[in-house]
């Protein structure tokens, strides 16, 4: 749980109130990779500004390491299934301080035992409640999707997002989920939560989905074809489907079902309930687990926040199935964490798909960072230091903080970036138009005036990137407090 900070530049002293957000679970089938870093990363952005708020805030991520993509990988790797998702689920915990992630983030593995214990009691209480029943059938499945697959999702037998798996034909006798009893009650909530889904052109794929009608889905496993999963209770021959597990691990990890105070406070009774998700999780997210927790009698998510692709050369998606993606340790390794972090906040579109190329990272870290804010913040501290001027903040203007809470809930953090951006051109233009390096030399009085305006400007872009580059912004904050900047933030690549 992120505390409060009540000196922060966004603070208001108002009455503590609690906020909810989470990433998925990435499947631990493959090494981290970009796309889910863009994730992690505005998650911990919209957390951060919360806290500055005034907000208890609750942020969740974690691993999802049940399912036959997993069993199959381990095989292939010749190691116990539970040892090979130890080593991944290390390597997604060491994403946290690599990418700056808010250091008391929650981290669910979906093997943990009291979210195992969780996901059966869930079932339980579904199946009680009559939403789960037993059948044999038949189905194509994408085992790169861990989903079922009707003959018009697929593209010459192949799924369009996963075109170099083949696809998989069950035939056994599997639990199912009633699915198709929860049109009317999703297309209600829908329809009483216009927010629910942002952006509001995926809000209306979900709603097109649903209005089409609903299949009841497969949530089971036989345990002699796909061992590598949760039990089912009472059903020792199968194990659950692994978006059923997984899914979960929202409510499981603040509590559901031992301690509901816990859970009442970060789900019943928070002002939002926050998951972002990739588009490719649009189904599962916003309908699929809101027909769960409806099963139950639980209360549906808040909104939920849809990330689009980041793709590769020719805008292929980068997956771990195709092997073409971007490794984020690497990127961090010879650019910094703070680098990465301003990309796929600033250049990166929050809801449609963006190309990353490393060329185009190093040009926009060259321009934005070392050209950018990093040469501004020299040229200003040094000119401080040398004329012996203090910070006074009232010097120049705050930047529209009231724009900046919009864009945040509307989760445009680019346009944040932009903004801010913009005010650091805007310095950059009064030192070439005024050049007070100049004028403090013929007219000191005036010259430290301008020297003052800039470092107060210098103050207010700090400030503003408290929540985006917490770490420069922390270093800036300090050069200005001490009058000089000890060493250049962001070095030419």
């Amino acid at each position: 749980m992120i505390g409060t900070d009540k000196n922060s530049y966004l603070s208001n002293i108002i009455i503590m109130k609690n906020f909810y957000i989470t990433t998925t679970l990435p499947y631990v089938n493959g090494e981290p990779h970009i796309g889910f870093a863009v994730e992690l990363i505005r998650a911990d952005v919209i957390a951060r500004v919360k806290k500055l708020e005034g907000y208890e805030v609750f942020f969740n991520t974690g691993t999802d390491e049940h399912g036959s993509k997993i069993h199959k990988k381990a095989e292939e790797a010749g190691v116990d299934t539970q040892t090979y998702v130890n080593g991944f689920a290390e390597k997604f915990k060491e994403l946290i301080p690599l990418l700056g992630i808010s250091k008391d983030i929650n981290f669910i593995r979906t093997t943990d035992e009291h979210h195992v214990k969780a996901a059966q009691a869930f079932w339980k209480l579904c199946k009680e409640r009559g939403f789960i029943y037993k059948k044999n059938y038949t189905v194509k499945y994408c085992v790169g999707c861990e989903l079922e697959k009707t003959d018009s999702e697929l593209a010459d037998g192949k799924c369009a997002l996963h075109p170099a798996m083949n696809i998989e034909e069950i035939n056994e006798e599997n639990y199912f989920f009633k699915f198709s009893e929860f049109q009317k009650p999703l297309l209600e909530y829908y329809a009483k939560n216009p927010d629910f889904v942002v952006p509001s052109f995926r809000f209306n794929e979900i709603r097109k989905f649903v209005e089409a009608g609903l299949q009841d889905f497969s949530i089971s496993r036989l345990k002699t074809k796909m061992p590598w999963g949760i039990e089912v209770p009472d059903d020792a021959d199968h194990v659950m489907y692994v978006w059923f597990d997984a899914l979960v691990n929202y409510v499981s990890c603040i509590g559901w079902p031992d301690d509901m105070n816990k859970f009442s406070r970060w789900w019943v009774n928070a002002e939002n309930v926050v998951q972002y998700c990739g588009k490719d999780n649009l189904r599962q997210q916003s309908a699929m687990w809101q027909a769960m927790l409806m099963s139950i009698g639980l209360p549906n998510s808040k909104q939920i926040v849809i990330d689009g692709f980041v793709t590769g050369e020719g805008g292929v998606k980068m997956s771990k199935s195709l092997g073409n993606t971007v490794n984020p340790v690497e990127i961090v390794n010879q650019y910094g964490t703070e680098a990465l972090r301003l990309y796929v906040l600033k250049e990166v579109h929050p809801f449609e798909d963006s190309p990353f190329t490393m060329n185009m990272f190093k040009e926009a870290y060259n321009a934005h960072l070392a050209n950018g804010l990093g040469n501004l913040v020299s040229r200003v501290m040094k000119m401080a230091e040398t004329n012996g001027v203090t910070l006074n903040e009232g010097k120049a203007p705050t930047l529209d903080l009231a724009k900046h809470a919009e864009f945040y809930k509307k989760f445009e953090i680019n346009k944040v970036c932009e903004d801010v951006w913009l005010r650091i051109q805007e310095t950059d233009k009064y030192i070439q138009d005024n050049a007070p390096f100049k004028t403090v030399k013929v007219d000191l009085e005036k010259g430290k005036e301008q020297i003052s305006f800039l470092l107060a400007s210098v103050y207010h872009i700090a400030k503003a990137l408290e929540a985006i580059l917490p770490e420069t912004s922390v270093k800036i904050l300090a050069a200005v407090k001490a009058g000089k900047l000890e060493a250049p933030l962001f070095m030419r690549k």
